[in-house]
């Protein structure tokens, strides 16, 4: 029964009613007490035979392999790794085919030693900006060979701008990822500075950029493959599957081991290229070499006039060359302390990188006279004027096939985690902000190679279909971020900060022009599907989040009223009941109330994998549900229907064939697609239960309204 509010107040075991001189005035009213939690036996015994026939002996299990150990109080638990093994031959053969394929699990406590090295940290999140310089100047000189071959030379004007471009970014984002060192990049700042929709639209801008990247990267990658394999041409998405899928698993098992197997292609990049450049202009300025294609400058015609719009459209196309910028401020808390510190550095090394292997790429290729071919890129054409047929040239190609493969790697770096942080915020589904058994938000590197690999299928693995598709998410989001840090710097004052509102601004400005350009000039080529993708990501934002929104409402805990109409009485039966919680909420205490009205031997269950956020549930519980105990187990390998089989075997040996009754809260949507809005961890924990010996399980459903 409820307390009323004369007894509000008071504890329930001073309850007058509780004691025996009163029961005569008080009836048949029950007051509710709160009994001791359900403790399981947390020494694990083994019986064994002895020598002589008949003989056995009883042994302790070693700690290593007991499945729980106490935090310092009874009713706080931890969960080693003993509680989740493999309880039927399937499991075992599932945890060891994970085993093989991504790696053992790591525990939570192993995150701070999953952080990334400055060196390991380029080759993941930098890996899309410089593959740029393998493509971006023969992306200018795709436009400007439309005017004919005078007007080839404005590519080193144009190549300058889109340099200094990159280097107001890049200051400009050493000042998001030291201002926002949690991550997140634009949609973070445009959120904090502008508003939740332009936050949104940066976030949507940036999603549909990271699936566009892995799409272009792997379809470029491929193509440079084909072009030296031609009979693997028709197996283009083939390919293009396999190789993101490597991609996937790679991610997939933890960011440091992505890092170190990502890291050497890079790197070999970053030498090939930089080698390339340096023999290309000693060469160039020394030597007098061309390219094979300077003899056909002279022939070029002209089909459109060099106006200030070619010019335009030109720069806009080379300002590819920054996409994958913002990588680094996305992906701050995956760097070793101080996180902030390295991040920055990092950033600045990506930077002075990019822009020299950009820069020597088109200061080569207007030395060179180099003109765009169909059948040889430009990168293609330096490497061969510099260094012939000899093997430096095969390594320049080869390496370049596998940095355009790898930039995919940044989108997978950071896709997931921009997914965690809008699923923290209520904007996509729950499952997004956990951490899988390597530590890293599997649910996000999953969903990016299953849309990239539909991209992929679309388009054939066609990076001249794609193309049109790119570049305009990155400019949104560009843009957003820089004018969110104008008011950043707006409403702080600090030191400094007219110098750095101005350089924010003119980012914005420039950031901003390029879009408007990207955006008119390729629209009607594919652009248009970019900018609606975006569009529609808002809407499913602002849709996942109102869903949120009115389960909160509805599960709010409802203030207890007063005495109940009739008397209630708590049954006197000792039957063992266990109430697995995830939150404080009214689905939740009606659960508790049915427990309680089959047993007054109630206990609460509530497994997690951070000790502090269960400390502050258990604040609430306490608050909301006082008359039922609260266990908290400690789940450092992130499972949760493990801890709680692995309780109840130990109360099984603490209380030998005596039937636990296990009592689950059931979310029921109105709508069957609002069901993936939902982690729904009552479903499965309902199937592992029913097989289970001397287990008994109710489910008491709340159905959601609207």
């Amino acid at each position: 029964m409820e307390r009323t509010d004369v007894d509000a107040d008071l504890d329930p075991t001073e309850h007058p009613a509780a004691r025996s001189d009163n029961l005569e005035r008080y009836g048949r009213y029950r007051v509710p007490r709160r009994r001791d939690p359900l403790l399981p036996d947390l020494e694990l015994h083994e019986v064994h035979k002895g020598q002589k026939p008949g003989s056995r002996y009883v042994r302790l299990v070693p700690r290593s392999k007991q499945p729980f150990r106490s935090l310092g109080r009874p009713d706080l638990l931890e969960a080693t790794e003993a509680a989740i093994r493999p309880r039927s031959a399937l499991e075992a053969g599932w945890r060891q085919f994970k085993r093989v394929l991504v790696g053992a699990p790591l525990a939570t406590a192993q995150l701070s030693y999953e952080r990334l090295t400055k060196v390991k940290a380029l080759a993941i999140f930098s890996s899309d900006a410089l593959s740029s310089s393998a493509y971006a100047t023969e992306e200018i000189l795709l436009i400007l060979v439309l005017a004919g071959s005078g007007a080839l030379g404005a590519a080193l004007p144009i190549g300058g701008a889109i340099a200094l471009l990159l280097l107001i970014v890049a200051f400009s984002y050493r000042q998001t990822v030291r201002a926002y060192p949690s991550g997140g990049g634009a949609y973070i700042v445009a959120r904090s500075n502008l508003g939740i929709l332009p936050g949104l639209t940066a976030a949507g801008a940036l999603m549909v950029d990271y699936v566009l990247t892995v799409s272009v990267s792997i379809a470029a990658g491929v193509a440079a493959i084909t072009s030296a394999v031609p009979a693997l041409h028709d197996e283009r998405v083939p390919l293009a599957l396999l190789f993101v899928g490597i991609v996937m698993v790679g991610n997939l098992r933890g960011v440091k081991e992505s890092g170190t197997i990502f890291a050497i292609p890079t790197y070999l990049f970053i030498f090939s290229f930089g080698l390339m450049i340096v023999v290309g202009l000693v060469r160039a300025f020394f030597g007098g070499v061309e390219a094979a294609s300077a003899s056909e400058t002279g022939r070029l015609a002209a089909t459109q006039s060099m106006g200030l719009f070619l010019v335009l459209r030109a720069f806009s196309s080379g300002s590819a060359a920054l996409t994958g910028v913002e990588a680094i401020s996305n992906g701050v808390p995956a760097f070793q302390p101080p996180e902030s510190r390295n991040a920055a550095t990092t950033l600045a090394w990506m930077a002075g990188i990019l822009a020299f292997l950009f820069l020597g790429v088109t200061i080569l290729a207007h030395q060179m006279h180099v003109v765009p071919l169909e059948t040889q890129t430009v990168p293609s054409q330096i490497a061969r004027a510099a260094f012939g047929g000899t093997p430096l040239y095969y390594l320049v190609q080869a390496t370049t096939a596998m940095i355009l493969v790898l930039a995919a790697n940044t989108s997978f770096a950071d896709f997931p985690r921009l997914a965690s942080i809008l699923a923290h915020d209520g904007f996509l589904p729950r499952q997004f902000s956990f951490r899988g058994d390597r530590l890293n938000f599997s649910h996000g590197i999953a969903a990016l190679a299953a849309l990239s690999g539909v991209l992929l299928v679309l388009y054939a693995a066609d990076t001249n279909r794609l193309i049109p598709l790119y570049a305009v998410g990155v400019f949104i989001s560009f843009t957003l971020s820089q004018s969110g840090m104008v008011v950043h710097w707006w409403k702080l004052r600090e030191a400094g900060w007219r110098r750095s509102i101005v350089i924010n601004a003119t980012g914005a400005v420039a950031t901003g022009v390029v879009a408007m350009i990207i955006a008119g000039t390729k629209f009607t080529h594919g652009a248009w599907i970019s900018l609606l993708s975006v569009a529609v990501l808002m809407y499913l934002f602002i849709a996942i989040r109102r869903h949120y929104k009115r389960v909160d409402k509805q599960l709010e805990v409802r203030a207890k009223g007063k005495a109940p109409a009739a008397p209630q009485e708590i049954p006197p039966h000792s039957q063992a009941v266990l109430v697995p919680v995830d939150e404080v909420n009214e689905a939740v205490r009606r659960t508790v109330e049915h427990a309680r009205a089959i047993s007054e031997n109630v206990t609460a269950l509530h497994v997690s994998d951070n000790v502090e956020e269960a400390e502050e549930l258990r604040q609430r519980w306490e608050e909301a549900i006082p008359e039922v105990p609260l266990v908290v187990i400690d789940s450092p390998y992130r499972s949760f229907i493990a801890p709680i089989l692995a309780y109840i075997d130990a109360l099984d040996r603490s209380n030998p064939g005596e039937t636990v009754m296990v009592v689950l809260p059931e979310l029921v949507p109105s709508h069957f697609w609002q069901g993936i809005l939902h982690n729904q961890s009552a479903i499965p924990l309902k199937r592992a239960l029913l097989s289970r010996p001397d287990t008994v399980v109710v489910g008491i459903p709340y159905r959601l309204k609207g």
